[in-house]
């Protein structure tokens, strides 16, 4: 009998028990050095100067094209397709038939036929099963991201991509481009130069801080990253090249939530369908739930598009997708959550931190920057005896001084209240990126999100400035 989700989930009893108890390890973000110089730096280096993210290898790539190509993405996803012109980019949301989301991914159009599509795993899991699921005149072609561990062998990617963003990100833009580069909308695409290629940049930033990102053949990413670099030099500006360990955290300050647990262990029909599809080893059966929160309900993980701002996407006019119907009776429900910031209490961090270097069962550990010891988290958020929230992506940001986390809370909840959070997981899983701990208590303070007020005050319009 083949393997796959189902079968593994039917064999553990709980998707819950099956998730917290996965052994698949910290979630790794491949190949990049963990460091160029240190990850302190690299993170004031977007705010302060200038940063290079080798975004090359940490994301599925998913190409699809043919005559049906804008009816297929339009019908699996939520977002409107009717402005939708060439050279343009968007932040292309999938839920399942009972609205739950399944991923995000960023989605670019290159012709009228064709788009590519990159981001984590769920989101080109769920669009290939849905392309051999229908009848779509489609064609796939898929990317996976690099290994995780590739051990030495050579990895080899569709396209390189990079992104440069900081203050003065536009003078090595103009270097590189060989004179100014003309102005290109937030989430437009256009082309320019890079020593002699010409490549396409997007404009986009995701720290906080505009910048571009650019992207070719992968044969040519030597020869791109040696000219950025001496673009930099040339133009006088401090550019950073950013380490793996340091990448994770810019989300933080922009208010982006990365992996939300997909809504995809329940329901019937089309998902008890992409359940026998996925294999024992997908990234939806192998990865981790993490955090304070246990549930018998996996659905209690689950989060809809409105709970992380994503509601302005929604294509409403269009005439039937996948989802409409769900969120239509969501739409406007007191149970929607919202999106927050928590900024965690100092004295209480350093509490959990000072108990390592004491004698018996210290609190979890909080690694630094960012503690990526499950594939998704919750952690619980408490007023009083009562769950009002869940923490779903921390760590610690060396530009504000603090460690924070993205999650969501009940309506009632306000920006400045101080909330508690559970810290630790309260039994011992079989996950082998947790250390025996004690459960503790750690203070967190409701913020706006983004927390960067560069992020809030200077983005285009986009989810970030409607939250705010």
């Amino acid at each position: 009998m083949t393997q796959s989700l189902a079968t593994k989930m039917a064999a553990t009893g709980n998707p819950v028990q099956m998730l917290r108890n996965s052994k698949v390890g910290m979630y790794v973000y491949p190949v990049v050095a963990p460091e160029f110089s240190n990850w302190r730096v690299e993170q004031e280096a977007w705010r302060k100067s200038a940063v290079l993210f080798d975004q090359s290898h940490h994301m599925d790539e998913l190409i699809v094209e043919g005559p049906q190509a804008t009816d297929f993405l339009s019908h699996h996803g939520i977002n409107s397709f009717a402005n939708f012109d060439l050279n343009r980019a968007k932040h292309y949301v999938p839920v399942t038939p009972n609205g739950h989301v399944i991923g995000d991914h960023i989605i670019f159009r290159e012709r009228e036929d064709k788009y590519i599509l990159v981001g984590r795993a769920p989101t080109s899991n769920w669009l290939m099963f849905c392309a051999a699921y229908g009848n779509w005149n489609v064609r796939l072609r898929y990317d996976p991201r690099s290994p995780s561990r590739p051990e030495g062998e050579r990895v080899l990617r569709e396209h390189y991509r990079f992104q440069i963003q900081g203050p003065d990100a536009p003078k090595i833009f103009e270097k590189m481009n060989g004179g100014p580069v003309q102005d290109i909308k937030f989430f437009h695409v256009d082309w320019i130069n890079v020593g002699s290629k010409k490549v396409q940049a997007l404009r986009h930033g995701m720290s906080g801080a505009p910048g571009l990102e650019i992207w070719g053949p992968y044969k040519d990413k030597d020869y791109i990253h040696s000219t950025i670099l001496q673009a930099a030099r040339d133009a006088g500006v401090d550019l950073v090249q950013c380490g793996s360990r340091a990448y994770s955290t810019n989300t933080l300050e922009s208010g982006w939530i990365p992996s939300p647990l997909p809504g995809i262990y329940t329901g019937d029909g089309m998902l008890a369908d992409y359940r026998d599809w996925l294999g024992a080893d997908s990234y939806e059966a192998s990865g981790a739930i993490g955090g304070s929160f246990v549930s018998d309900n996996i659905e209690d993980y689950y989060v809809n598009p409105f709970e992380l701002g994503y509601d302005f996407y929604i294509g409403w006019k269009k005439p039937d997708f996948i989802g409409k119907s769900a969120l239509e009776s969501m739409k406007g429900s007191a149970t929607n959550r919202k999106k927050v910031t928590f900024e965690w209490n100092r004295e209480d961090v350093l509490k959990v931190i000072a108990s390592a270097f004491e004698q018996g069962t210290p609190y979890k550990w909080i690694d630094f920057p960012q503690p990526n010891y499950a594939s998704s988290s919750a952690d619980m958020v408490m007023h009083g005896d009562k769950m009002v929230g869940m923490s779903m992506f921390n760590g610690y940001s060396f530009n504000e001084r603090c460690v924070l986390s993205l999650g969501v809370v009940d309506q009632s909840v306000q920006v400045g209240d101080v909330l508690t959070m559970k810290w630790g997981e309260p039994e011992t899983t079989g996950k082998t990126s947790t250390e025996q701990h004690k459960q503790t208590e750690i203070r967190v303070r409701v913020s706006p999100t983004p927390y960067a007020s560069e992020a809030r005050e200077n983005y285009a319009d986009s989810w970030r400035s409607k939250s705010s």
